[in-house]
């Protein structure tokens, strides 16, 4: 038995073709199916299938790099026939029929050889620059995917839901009216929690009959890698759902893959409904070339498998009806076959990328210039008068400080006025106005089109946020707290930060994502609504993290995260410390010390810049700190002063990217540092400061830290015992100013 079933198939197919040799036509071709469109679709079957047998050759050869292929999914180009170029298509990774269809339509593409150089991880690749095997194309309106265990989905599901409120909004669109969202997946994926929640939220929104134009398409080959799917599952879980329109066709079938396809796409267009397409599929050569398909799956059902290989049923298909011969799809296999292996071996030989900066180049672009231009552009002034009522309502007229919740608020109301394309959403961010009244009166004032609750379910948040910012929105999600987030990490780690680093920056899901955050607070909390932890933000590649803890910064670095969001495409993180929500004083009650006035239109503050406190120059510490952190250092440096100590305390304000120049600077200005991390011990920024000061000062520092203990936050004032106090600053401050400096 072969372990190797590429050229078992290969040979089946042949040797079906000459068993199809001078059989004459007897079967006339269905109504509204042209020979035409039945040679290019099974043509585009065909390029796939030996574009599969192509990947494995290559990566024999040392020269590819992917061998996850599309065999026994040909189907799928019936599916890409049926669609128009500007159907928005989030694509399962067996899609190289698709693909190839689809090419079909815009002109000017060149499929095969755009594949091999991806194959071969060609910095030439137009989908990803070379950084993954992707099927993507800006061209063809689809965004690139790469191991889609179904986390494409929930973004699917936004962007429909975005299409679906465009016209209400006025919204200025790339793809027609009635465009279509398409999401495919295997029948494997279908399983994960991601699938299930995303098609909840699907239907929760068609429940409430509002438009949502998505077709999911589930190539279903009964086997996810060695498990298999049980009999009529699929069928017994969306056949019969309420709010979702149920299709299906034998994708191994040419006629009723056309067909199937067809009706599903007009239902979903015309109806502008949810949509589920059951294709049934076939999963040849097993997994990946990796894959030993022999250790799960005997030799009858390997070859009970490959009798229903769908190639040999289309080829037997045309030939019934009279499209093609058996002769000359003998000679176009022959002539696809040379011009495929003559393509992969140009493709191999063209450039690699060759350092880190080339790699990292599309990840997270960054043009300084054009945010700060943007981030100190101010709204119109017609709308801003709009936005707050009046003239005399504008916040920079008013005398009075405020805390950093009603100024987070107001700079809300100042950019949706500055971005009709803004949207603001998430859980009872709209008539209640959030959990603290941040997003007061946003929802009285801009409407539900723009700001809009969403059911509990941070995923879809998130997706609805990435499939928005596909359609030309600017999005602003609000995740409640801090750790509700970790639920949709991988829609923050895996598709929106991701996005513009595999596809060559042709891509962009901008977002500026607000999260209730961090500890301390009072009479309430345990974890969820109390964490500290937010470490696993800091390892997002591309993620900007910004932390203001005062008002008038926060006003500031909202100007600028957005302003990264709208031109350059950036995935902002903007982390609002609860604690201090509603702070008003900072040494004592009543000195209203930490209320703030509302900043100038076109003030910023500029990505990675510190605020930093001076005392009066030569001071002996310097204090680095960022969020709660800021207020307890200031008090423990007051009370510092009155001995006559001088502490420079530096609020990073942005933590990631870290300012790690200005850092060493700081720290070797005074040559003691002191780290106040209000996270986690382990794998606190604290680590990574006191790495930086380590390895890159030009004078020893003495460096001390107090963070919090690796543990969860508890109830009541027991959280106290594990998060920073300012009675610990104050005792490593004084061990650390008792250490001489060189």
């Amino acid at each position: 038995m072969a372990v190797s079933r590429q050229q078992v198939i290969h040979e089946n197919f042949l040797a079906a073709l000459r068993e199809l040799e001078g059989r004459a036509p007897s079967i006339p071709l269905p109504d509204g199916v042209t020979a035409e469109l039945a040679r290019e679709i099974f043509e585009s079957q065909l390029t796939s299938r030996l574009i599969d047998f192509e990947a494995r050759a290559m990566k024999a050869r040392e020269e590819g790099f992917y061998t996850i292929g599309s065999a026994g999914h040909e189907g799928n180009a019936a599916v890409a026939a049926a669609l128009r170029p500007d159907d928005l298509c989030f694509l399962h990774y067996r899609s190289g029929a698709f693909m190839m269809q689809r090419s079909r339509q815009v002109a000017g593409t060149t499929p095969i050889f755009d594949t091999l150089l991806s194959l071969s991880a060609s910095s030439e690749d137009p989908a990803s620059g070379g950084r993954h095997k992707v099927w993507g194309s800006a061209e063809l309106n689809v965004p690139p995917q790469t191991s889609t265990i179904a986390s494409h989905l929930p973004k699917a599901v936004g962007a429909a839901f975005a299409l679906g409120r465009s016209a209400p909004l006025h919204h200025e669109l790339t793809v027609g009216p009635d465009a279509i969202v398409v999401a495919s997946f295997g029948d494997a994926s279908l399983n994960h929690s991601t699938a299930v929640g995303a098609i909840n939220s699907a239907l929760w929104a068609r429940h409430q009959r509002l438009p949502l134009p998505l077709l999911m398409v589930c190539e279903d080959n009964q086997i996810g890698i060695s498990v298999k799917t049980p009999r009529g599952w699929i069928e017994s879980q969306y056949a019969n759902r309420p709010g979702l329109a149920y299709f299906h066709a034998d994708g191994r079938d040419l006629g009723d893959a056309i067909l199937g396809a067809r009706r599903a796409i007009e239902y979903c267009r015309t109806k502008r409904a949810p949509t589920f397409l059951h294709l049934e599929t076939e999963r040849l050569m097993g997994h990946a070339g990796s894959d030993v398909e022999q250790t799960y799956r005997t030799l009858a059902e390997i070859e009970d498998v490959e009798r229903r290989d769908p190639l040999i049923r289309s080829a037997a298909w045309l030939v019934a009806r009279g499209v093609m011969t058996a002769g000359e799809i003998r000679a176009r296999h022959d002539e696809l076959e040379e011009r495929i292996r003559a393509a992969s071996r140009e493709a191999a030989a063209r450039p690699k990328l060759t350092t880190a900066e080339a790699v990292v180049a599309a990840l997270a672009p960054c043009d300084l210039v054009a945010v700060e231009a943007e981030a100190s552009r101010p709204a119109p002034p017609a709308a801003r008068i709009k936005a707050f009522g009046s003239e005399a309502a504008l916040p920079e007229r008013s005398a009075r400080p405020r805390h950093l919740a009603m100024l987070i608020n107001w700079a809300l109301l100042d950019l949706m006025a500055k971005y009709d394309d803004m949207l603001v959403f998430g859980e009872d961010v709209a008539k209640k106005g959030g959990v603290y009244h941040v997003t007061t009166k946003l929802y009285e004032r801009f409407g539900a089109g723009r700001c809009f609750n969403t059911l509990l379910d941070e995923q879809t948040i998130l997706g609805v946020a990435i499939g928005a910012a596909h359609l030309g929105y600017l999005p602003s999600p609000e995740i409640q707290y801090l750790a509700y987030l970790v639920h949709a990490s991988d829609q923050l780690r895996g598709e929106a930060c991701s996005l513009q680093f595999f596809s060559n920056d042709r891509f962009r899901n901008p977002m500026v994502m607000r999260v209730a955050s961090l500890g301390y607070q009072k009479g309430f909390g345990g974890h969820f609504h109390n964490d500290n932890g937010f470490a696993f933000l800091r390892e997002m590649p591309g993620l900007v993290i910004a932390c203001p803890s005062r008002g008038d910064d926060a006003v500031g670095m909202l100007r600028t995260a957005f302003a990264l969001a709208k031109t350059q495409g950036r995935v902002v993180a903007f982390m609002e410390p609860i604690a201090l929500y509603m702070t008003k004083d900072l040494h004592e009650e009543g000195d209203e010390a930490w209320s703030f006035r509302y900043p100038e239109e076109g003030e910023a503050v500029p990505l990675g810049e510190p605020r930093i406190y001076e005392d009066g120059g030569d001071e002996d510490l310097t204090v680095v700190t960022y969020g709660n952190g800021v207020p307890m250092s200031l008090r423990v440096a007051g009370r510092l002063r009155a001995e006559g100590v001088r502490t420079r305390v530096v609020d990073l304000r942005w933590l990631l990217p870290l300012g790690e120049d200005l850092v060493v600077a700081e720290a070797v200005r005074t040559g003691r540092l002191l780290v106040v991390d209000e996270g986690r011990r382990t794998a606190g920024i604290g680590e990574q400061i006191s790495a930086v000061v380590a390895e890159r000062a030009e004078r020893p520092v003495r460096i001390a830290r107090v963070a919090g203990d690796d543990c969860y936050v508890p109830l009541a004032a027991a959280a106290n015992l594990v998060l920073v106090s300012e009675a610990e600053i104050e005792r490593a401050a004084r061990a650390l100013l008792e250490v001489p400096v060189a």
